[in-house]
């Protein structure tokens, strides 16, 4: 039996899926700013990549087409399994995968262009327990990096909250000496990720997505291509477009470590 939290794997469970829904972002301090948009997330099985690969025609994974997920997008992102990837660095953390499911929540590519400023991969155990959340974090400059926290305890189908304190450079209108709480729904019919970053004083940003699950298919990828044209393209768009607002706003500029 499923533990609460886990995916169930029916006859009829694909290996790929859609989530529509919403993106928001609201900055507390030092001005208050807020921003929605709309976005369509892919959820991909990373153990069942040729059934994915099968689904649409306009859907490919490593090869082009209109929408497509590219392994080499993630991870070490040398084009290599993913899942193999990951399997090993859970194994690293004394975290056994083996027999369990991996998937990952992430933008695909739209005429092989994508950027995900965070992807999730939902680890999960043999029993179907979800045992390791991975937050997979990429800035402008070019820059990747992933916060590994375990998971302690997912029962009960509630949301699962976890902790970590900033390591990677994502904003220059952010300091680094801040913690992220994190506060996760897995995927489900629905799926919720909301994010508080924190400092001494409280918190000052806040970011969550709630999308509703879609099939894969070929009608709701061209609904999808209609309603929310240039997806990928409008993600690193808005990125900029809010950092001008912040700079308008007056909001101090924090460097790169070790930038000249």
């Amino acid at each position: 039996m499923l533990k609460p939290g886990a995916p169930e794997r029916t006859a009829t469970s694909s290996a790929a899926a859609l989530y529509l829904g919403r993106v928001m972002h609201a900055r507390m301090r030092p001005v208050h700013h807020r921003f929605t948009y709309r976005v369509m997330n892919l959820l991909i099985d990373l153990d069942r990549l040729d059934e994915a690969d099968r689904q649409s025609r306009l859907f490919g994974v490593n090869r082009a087409a209109v929408f497509s997920f590219h392994e080499s997008d993630h991870g070490k992102r040398d084009g290599a399994s993913l899942s193999n990837h990951v399997r090993r660095l859970a194994e690293q953390r004394d975290i056994d995968l083996s027999g369990g499911r991996i998937l990952l929540l992430c933008y695909p590519r739209l005429f092989g262009y994508v950027f995900n400023p965070l992807s999730i991969y939902f680890c999960y155990g043999s029993c179907g327990n979800l045992a390791l959340l991975i937050y997979e974090v990429r800035n402008t400059f070019g820059e990747i990096h992933s916060y590994f926290l375990p998971v302690e305890d997912a029962a009960g189908g509630g949301a699962i909250r976890q902790c970590q304190a900033k390591e990677f450079y994502v904003s220059p209108f952010m300091e680094m000496q801040t913690q992220y709480r994190f506060s996760i729904a897995p995927p489900d019919q629905q799926v919720k990720v909301r994010i508080v970053q924190t400092d001494e004083h409280g918190a000052i940003f806040t970011a969550a997505f709630s999308g509703q699950r879609r099939p894969l298919t070929s009608r709701s990828l061209l609904a999808t291509l209609v309603t929310l044209p240039l997806l990928t393209f409008k993600v690193v768009a808005a990125i900029h477009w809010e950092a001008i607002r912040l700079w308008l706003k007056n909001v101090p500029y924090v460097p790169r470590p070790n930038q000249r």
